[in-house]
Formats: C-alpha cells, structure tokens, sequence
C-alpha cells in the first residue's frame, strides 16, 4: 500500500500480471491468494487490521463456552490497536494489563506463543504472519479466565489463524474495492479524454465566436447536467446568450473571478449552501479563465455540488478552457481579418468615389450619405473650421434646423474635439450631462461617436454620428470612424483646394476681380436660361499718361481704387471683371440698358471723387434680348466696345449706349 488518499489506503498492484486473468472465476481467486502485504505496507494496514477484528468478532461472538475472554490486537512494534472483551460488561480499558503487554512484546521479540498465568487468568500472546512472505505484521492477544494455560494456548492460536483469515477477507476486499475503482477512474478518464478529443475536434472547426461558446456550453452542460455554468467577458463582445455576461473589473466584481482573470489560472472555492434549497450542502465553485496566446478574454464561471466533481473533473474543465480560450482566440481572429478586409474595401471604395468629385459641396454630402449607412446612425452632421470667423459651419447635416449654422469652435462636443484633436466615444449623452449640443439635444440622441478632420496637422473640421438608443456604437465603429474621417479630411482638402485653384484661375491677381474667360463663360450661361442682360466696358482714362506721371507702382494702385468702386456699386448677383489692362466689364443678368446707365454713371462720378491722384473713366453699355437676330457673347461685346469708343471719341469722362445697329462684329 502507497498512500491513503480520501482516507482509504490504496494498494500497491505487485501482481499486476494477474489482472488478464480476472474473467476467470478459479483464476481469479488464485491470483488473490497470491497477493500479499509487505513490511513497506504495515504503517498502513491498522484501518485493515481493525476490520478484520471485527470480522473475527462477529464469529465468535456466539460461543457462551468461553466465559469471561479479554482480546488484544497490537502492531508489528507493540503499538496497542485496540482491546476488547466478550464480558457483557463491553470494552475494557485501553491500557492494557501489564503481563499482556510483557507477553505480546515477548512474542513480538521471539516470533513465538508467549503465556503467562496470573491470578486474573492465562495471557496468551500470538503473532501473526504474512501468508506467503511470513512477515511478522501483528500481534493478536488474549486472557482467558476459566481454563487452563494448554487450552488457552490452543484457543489463542487457533484463533490468532481465524484472525488472519479475517484480515486477509478485509485486505482482498479492500484490494478488489480498490481496483475496481481505479479501473472505473481509468474508464472515467478514457470517457473524458474521448469527449475532450471531440470538443477539441468540434471547437477548432468552429470559425464562428458565438458557435465556440455555444459548443462549450453544450458540453459542459452534457457531462456536468447540474451544474449552473456562465461566461463573463471581459471585453466588447455582444451575445444573444444569456449566459454570457459583462465582467465587471472594478467595484462589485468577484474576487474568485478577478483572480482567475489576472493570474490566468482556474481558481476554486468550496463553499456549504445556506439556502432552503441547498440543504446545507458542499458546493465547489470553479472559475476557468478564457485565454489564449494573446490574453484573457474572459472567465468561466461553474458551480456544482461537490461530491459531483473530482481532481480529475478539475483537469478536465482546465483543458477544455483551454482549448475553448484557443478556439474563440482564433474565431476572434478569423473574425477581426474579415472585418478588417471589409474595412479595407469599404475604406478604398469610400476614397475612390470621394476622389470623383472635387465639388466641395458634393463630397461633404456623399460622406453624409455614406456614413449614415455605414454605421447604421440615424443622425449626421459635418462641420467645418472658418478661420476667419472663428466658427463652426455645419457644412452638411440630416437635421434640418442645424443646415448652415455657425458655432463658436469652442462650443459643444465640436469644441471639446477642437480643443483636444481627440475622437470621442459616449454611451449615453443624458448620463453624461457635461457638454451642451445642439445636435443632441434637437434629435433628442443619446449615443454619440466624433472624429476630428485633420488636415495638415491642425483640426479642420469635425463628424458627428448620432443614435436616439444608447451604447449603440461600438468601439470598433469607434475606430473605423477615426480611419474614414482621415480619408474624408483629405477628400475635403483635395476639394478646398481645387476650389481655391478654379477661384484663382477665375481671378485677376492684381484687382481680384475675375478673369475675362471667366464673364465670358458666364454670359454664355445667363443667354441659355436669361430673356435680357446688360453689358458695362469702363475704361480707365489716359492710364498711360498717369503710369508715365506717376509710375506703375501708383497706377496699379489707381486700378485697385476704380475696382473697389465698382465692386461696391453693383448687386451680389453682378459680375465684376478685369477685362484689358485697364478696361473693366461689368454684367447685370436681367438689366436693362437704363438700369446699367445709371449703375456706370454712379461708378464715373465716384471714380471722379473718390480716387488719389484724381482719374476719370469712360463706359460704354450693351443691352442683349432674347428675341435679337444675333444674339452671342462676341456681338455684346463688340457693340459695349463700340459705345466706349464713342465715350472716348466724344471727350471722355462719359457713358455712351450702344445701338444693335453697332452689333456687327468686324
């Protein structure tokens, strides 16, 4: 015998070679009888001696004939085991009498029958012997009172040999008892592993991470039927299942459970029900943690009654939270490789359709459009940074009432962006109840996401997606935003900038007025949809003669002072140009030649007042109808042309009108 784990002793198999043999009843019995105890076994072996007694009591419990009989047991060292009496008095006294005691010592010493007569009785010491090695491994005592020390002697050795029948009875039984349960341990175990291999099997085919935890909870359930099992996750992982649960790290979280998730070992508590239904009984609660290589994501939680559950139990479960960690690890991978290949096509096809447009207006509202669908938000917004104002426009928005807005850029979760140049994820806006929104408080949202647009290193502008339920966003599209925003700020810059290049094609860098191909195209366009348009040509008079006074220096400053005058002149919807040198056009969809003479003479006489050194300028106006015979930009210009001729010709200073008779272009 070995050891006496759970409180039995557990035999040594020396015969093992005798176990191919047990489906034969004579062979069976033989290869017991070949089992026996050694000396390495007899520091083990009082439970069995103590059985065997009482074996041997039940037998001779029945025999009146002996009178008054006291019993001893001792070990192979002396050590007393028990006494016992047939007297109905019951169980004598634990310290034995002193001739006993001499007597089994002697026996013990000398491996023989010791005797010895007192006045009490005869005390007849017999030690006990192995069956095949013939060690020496009890002593088995007893005082007789009425008869003499020969029947004593013979009575003491016949029933020192029943004794050793009775011990060997217990020892085989115990040797059966033993075996049998080590092969029901083994076949326990061969069970386990067979249903680990197909777990392990089963898991690793699973690609899904909600069908890894539905597998293990299918077999935890099927091997452990009564015990309650739950998973607690400890990162962004939404289930249908119920069983599966957010763990909580700070607070009220279970210590059992906190320290299988930091150290990333199962934990185990035992615990005694207190409850009506519990009775009182032994629970073992068991918390497993869900890792993989690249962490803990979470931990199991079992309970279960714990005479239902061994070591081996517990060896199990570790594995199979291991295997299990490693399947959703590679599932959560699997998963994360397409949402990022998703991502990347989303990503790339955003960009290539944002790049199809450089209209600053059409790609503020595509990103609306694209967004809104992409993370399924019911609300928009796109704002972008005005420098000079020091504001916030809302560029582009599914909410009406914000549509062209300004805010201070320190207002609002805009501000709070502008400030830091972070994104911000918010579960519940009511809850937080730090920031004022506009955008918030007017679609009555409670889940919010933003992203700065950063261009060149400093915030342009800012997106913000919003959802009426709250925790809508999860921190995936929490990051997905932040990498669309980058691709919009640039498609938004790209655009900005071909705006400020078409706008400073269309301009004159001197006088900021625009270009003559720039009225020219525009004219076109008022024809196709206009009934009538007036055309202005005025003319600087005798320029050269002031940039020969004075230089060019003063006359490019005297052209800047005309053009002023006459972009304050006009109407917004007015089209101011730089025509020649220092000849300027001006065009009024929709006016009359009576309305354009008055607008040229407010531009003759302020030019006359208003400029240093003092200059004076000639017009010519032409008139355009729908219902002329010749009607283009060439003849309108041409006949404008030759009514400031006629100004120049008349003496300057002056507003002439041209005739469609001068409409014929040379």
């Amino acid at each position: 015998m070995a050891d006496q784990s759970m409180g039995q002793p557990m035999l040594n198999l020396n015969h093992a070679s005798g176990l191919q043999r047990l489906d034969d009843g004579d062979n069976y019995t033989d290869w017991l009888r070949q089992l026996d105890i050694t000396v390495h076994d007899f520091p083990y072996i009082e439970s069995i001696l103590k059985q065997g007694y009482a074996e041997w009591r039940k037998l001779v419990s029945a025999m009146p004939e002996l009178g008054k009989a006291d019993f001893f047991i001792s070990g192979s060292r002396g050590e007393v085991l028990l006494a016992d009496s047939l007297d109905p008095g019951g169980p004598i006294s634990p310290t034995w009498p002193k001739p006993m005691e001499e007597a089994i010592l002697q026996s013990l010493r000398e491996h023989r029958a010791v005797t010895a007569e007192t006045a009490d009785g005869v005390y007849v010491a017999v030690p006990v012997f192995s069956r095949i090695h013939g060690d020496l491994f009890a002593s088995f005592g007893c005082c007789l009172h009425d008869c003499g020390a020969t029947a004593a002697v013979l009575f003491a050795k016949m029933a020192a040999q029943l004794f050793q029948s009775c011990f060997y009875k217990c020892f085989e039984g115990l040797f059966v008892s033993d075996l049998l349960r080590v092969q029901q341990q083994a076949k326990r175990e061969e069970q386990r592993r067979s249903k680990l291999f197909q777990v392990v099997q089963k898991l690793h085919d699973k690609i899904d991470v909600d069908s890894v935890l539905t597998e293990v909870f299918e077999r935890v359930s099927g091997m452990y039927p009564a015990a309650k099992l739950e998973l607690l996750m400890s990162q962004d992982h939404l289930s249908r299942d119920p069983r599966v649960k957010s763990l909580q790290l700070h607070g009220q979280g279970d210590e059992l459970l906190m320290r299988a998730f930091m150290e990333g070992r199962m934990q185990v508590r035992e615990s005694t029900g207190s409850g009506p239904e519990e009775g009182g009984e032994r629970r073992l609660e068991i918390a497993v943690p869900l890792s993989g290589k690249q962490g803990v994501y979470g931990v199991f939680h079992l309970q279960i009654q714990r005479e239902k559950i061994d070591d081996v139990d517990l060896q199990l479960i570790g594995m199979l939270a291991d295997t299990a960690g490693t399947a959703f690890e590679n599932a959560k991978l699997y998963e994360q490789s397409n949402l990022l290949i998703n991502e990347l096509r989303l990503i790339n096809e955003l960009t290539k359709r944002l790049n199809q447009s450089l209209r600053l207006k059409e790609v503020f509202k595509f990103a609306t459009e694209e967004l809104l669908s992409i993370f399924k938000a019911e609300y928009c917004c796109i704002s972008q940074l005005n420098k000079e104002r020091e504001t916030f426009e809302i560029m582009s928005s599914n909410v009406p009432g914000l549509s062209k807005e300004h805010f201070p850029k320190s207002y609002g979760f805009s501000g709070l962006v502008y400030s830091t140049q972070e994104p911000i994820i918010l579960s519940d806006f009511q809850a937080y109840g730090k920031v004022s929104s506009r955008f918030m408080e007017e679609t009555d949202s409670r889940s919010l996401i933003t992203a700065p647009l950063i261009v060149r290193g400093e915030v342009n502008g800012v997106i913000m997606l919003a959802h009426r339920k709250t925790r809508f966003f999860s921190y995936d599209n929490y990051k997905l935003l932040q990498v669309l925003s980058s691709h919009i700020g640039l498609a938004i810059a790209n655009a900005s900038l071909h705006a400020e290049v078409r706008r400073m094609a269309n301009r004159d860098m001197l006088t900021g007025l625009y270009a003559r191909h720039y009225v020219d195209d525009a004219i076109q366009e008022f024809q196709k949809k206009d009934t009538n348009g007036s055309l202005i040509i005025v003319d600087i008079d005798q320029f050269k003669q002031v940039n020969d006074t004075y230089g060019h220096q003063t006359g490019d400053k005297i052209l800047k002072q005309v053009c002023a005058i006459v972009k304050s002149s006009i109407r917004k919807t007015d089209i101011a140009a730089r025509w020649g040198g220092e000849e300027l056009a001006v065009y009024l969809p929709g006016a009359s030649a009576d309305n354009s003479y008055q607008i040229a003479e407010t531009i003759r006489l302020r030019v006359a007042m208003d400029t240093d050194p003092p200059v004076t300028v000639s017009c010519g106006i032409a008139e355009w109808i729908r219902s002329d015979d010749k009607l283009s930009v060439e003849s309108l210009f041409y006949q404008a042309d030759m009514a400031l001729y006629k100004a120049k010709n008349s003496g300057r200073n002056q507003t002439q009108i041209g005739s469609s008779d001068d409409a014929q272009a040379p």
